[in-house]
């Protein structure tokens, strides 16, 4: 590991892939070993969607703690079994098309790729391997006996402490976030951005579109497929594929 390493973060969920982590969970439940209790806890979910939506709106960080107890009752050894499967029929069609090579470009240009992610490391355990993300942050589920309680490992990541989180791992590589690059989809990751000396948005929200805007942040739309490197080299710090 060289001294004053740089690093890029991604966010996950809208900024490199169509998914989230409602999806996901819904995997999960289907897949469940008890058909019954994967039905109740599908069924279940489908009344909550209305009140996640109206706390996400609110806070990041309180739709986590409500959202991950629903995980109470499974298993581990399920969970991580499941993973491959998750990643084969539900992440990997997701994807951008244009993320890779995204990734490969802040490659070239000398930066170590960190996802930053609110998910659970357990539905990301083989995005990190298909990147080859260099390091991870996620959130973790605390397990009892190989059960999850419906907790999560502190600190919880969201908002201002996936900052915390990225300026420790800067801290590891030598290395400071004026120096790395972040990228986003959602105005809720506002913090993480401006922490960042090189921050983009991507498929950016209403609100955060406005705001880089405003400073002069790039742009990107991977949705569509814009070639990020011809992208880059015609828009440099300035806005592209908007």
């Amino acid at each position: 590991m060289s001294p004053n390493q740089r690093l890029a973060f991604y966010d996950f969920d809208g900024t490199l892939t169509s998914g989230n982590i409602v999806r996901r969970y819904a995997y999960f439940t289907l897949h469940q070993p008890s058909k019954a209790r994967a039905m109740l806890k599908f069924s279940k979910m489908l009344l909550s969607i209305p009140w996640w939506l109206v706390l996400e709106s609110r806070s990041r960080r309180k739709f986590n703690v409500v959202f991950f107890r629903e995980y109470r009752g499974m298993r581990e050894q399920e969970l991580r079994a499941q993973s491959q499967r998750l990643f084969d029929e539900e992440i990997l069609p997701s994807i951008y098309p244009h993320t890779t090579a995204l990734l490969e470009e802040d490659r070239r240009q000398g930066f170590l790729p960190v996802l930053v992610s609110g998910e659970l490391d357990v539905a990301l355990d083989r995005v990190i391997q298909y990147f080859g993300f260099h390091s991870a942050i996620s959130n973790r589920l605390v397990y009892r006996n190989e059960v999850a309680t419906g907790k999560v490992e502190a600190p919880l990541i969201a908002e201002d402490e996936k900052v915390r989180a990225m300026e420790s791992l800067c801290q590891k590589y030598g290395t400071e976030m004026k120096q790395c690059k972040a990228y986003s989809d959602s105005f809720s990751d506002l913090p993480m951005l401006e922490a960042a000396g090189i921050p983009a948005a991507v498929n950016p929200d209403r609100r955060l579109r406005r705001v880089a805007q405003e400073r002069g942040w790039t742009i990107l739309d991977l949705k569509r497929g814009i070639d990020v490197k011809r992208s880059r080299e015609h828009s440099p710090g300035g806005v592209a594929g908007a």
